[in-house]
């Protein structure tokens, strides 16, 4: 163990008994290289992050830029900020008529936080509804809409008037009614396991949501920016939320996310009272000169085509690895989302395991220990999918 080792041990707080470790030295495209000397393919994406890959010159080089000129100054105030700005303006462009306007902030959490106050705000209802296998973040909000006991029950008492309904089931619609402000879901399960619903899931929820009054958001954090083969994940089935959140992939690296919806529900977070939702950090300028860089990046590439074309090779290959090979239950998901569940807890850690041993690294959605999740970057080269899934086979084979 490196002195580094033993300091990020001692001195930084660990949420896992057993923390990889890797002491970075460098990291492009799809790989990263420790201060050893060693490289590793990244099959995770730094948990959905580097859609266009790690450092790409383009966010790099808007970044210099951006740092050359000005940091932080005041992000919501009365200050105009270019960067965000453009960046609104250019990811406005992209979305469905409906969603109008955007509001910055640090991280996927903090946009499913600020997408549970404006739907309180804008109906005047308290009650929430989400589904059982959901992950919506860490803070006490979100984690109060999170359908899963295991993230819940250290920290209830949480937000009162909140409901699970089953993911992926009509049955119970019934229970959305005129006292909901808004229903939150992810249009694909990502920590309940790389969950994809029957296109009448999302159909019939949204009718259910107009007929009540009831707001629709959509949890795009880890769905979005290319992910599944299109730039939201919502063009699948072709419907459109009343309230988006988005993360992880926006930034190109750097920590960005935002809730977006029209311009008559944003209004209400200036009046009564004025200010009723701000941020110190949301949207800094040189994470939005880095969105913007991605985002054009995603688009002059057409890294959703490649995920959706990469992504079909690779379902396919595993699939057929699935018939020759005993202990794979299923692969699902889209683009290059995609889960991998396996027999058993066991047989998972050895996959995970014996891939990190040979330099690809794989992970746990969390708390689905039988569900590997596959996320490398969009713009992995064809020879490093081959090679990952050459590794993925030879593990299983050792099992």
């Amino acid at each position: 163990m490196t002195p580094k080792n033993e300091d990020f041990l001692k001195y930084v707080c660990q949420t896992s008994p057993y923390p990889m470790g890797l002491e970075i030295d460098t990291a492009k495209g799809a790989c990263l290289y420790t201060v050893d000397g060693k490289e590793y393919l990244d099959f995770i994406s730094g948990i959905g992050v580097a859609n266009t890959g790690f450092t790409h010159p383009a966010v790099v080089k808007a970044i210099q830029h951006q740092v050359e000129k000005y940091l932080h100054v005041m992000v919501y105030g009365e200050h105009v900020l270019a960067p965000q700005v453009d960046l609104a303006k250019k990811l406005i462009s992209l979305l469905p008529d409906g969603l109008e306007q955007v509001y910055f902030t640090n991280s996927g959490t903090e946009a499913n936080e600020g997408a549970l106050k404006l739907a309180k705000k804008f109906t005047g209802r308290r009650k929430l509804i989400s589904f059982e296998g959901s992950f919506h973040g860490d803070s006490q909000g979100a984690c109060s809409v999170t359908g899963r006991e295991i993230y819940r029950k250290p920290f209830e008492p949480l937000l009162p008037g909140v409901s699970f309904l089953p993911f992926n089931e009509i049955g119970r619609f019934y229970e959305i009614d005129n006292t909901v402000a808004a229903v939150i879901t992810e249009p694909i399960q990502g920590e309940g396991g790389m969950r994809v619903p029957d296109a009448r899931f999302l159909k019939a929820l949204r009718a259910r949501c107009d007929e009540v009054g009831a707001l629709l958001i959509f949890d795009e954090v880890q769905t979005g920016f290319g992910r599944t083969g299109k730039l939201f994940a919502m063009e699948h089935w072709n419907i459109v939320p009343d309230i988006l959140t988005l993360a992880k992939g926006m930034g190109g690296g750097m920590p960005l996310g935002a809730f977006v919806a029209s311009r008559e529900m944003m209004a209400t977070l200036s009046e009564n009272p004025p200010l009723s939702h701000v941020t110190t950090f949301g949207g800094h300028p040189v994470s939005c000169a880095a969105g913007l860089a991605s985002l054009q990046v995603i688009l002059e590439e057409s890294l959703m085509k490649k995920a959706e074309v990469d992504g079909g090779w690779l379902r396919d290959q595993l699939q057929n690895l699935a018939r020759k090979q005993r202990g794979i239950r299923e692969v699902r998901g889209k683009g290059l989302m995609m889960g991998l569940e396996l027999e058993n807890a066991r047989l998972a850690r050895h996959l995970v395991n014996g891939a990190f041993a040979r330099g690809l690294i794989l992970g746990w959605t969390l708390h689905t220990e039988t569900v590997i999740r596959i996320m490398p970057p969009l713009n992995i080269l064809h020879t490093e999918l081959k090679c990952g899934l050459a590794v993925i086979e030879a593990v299983l084979n050792s099992s």
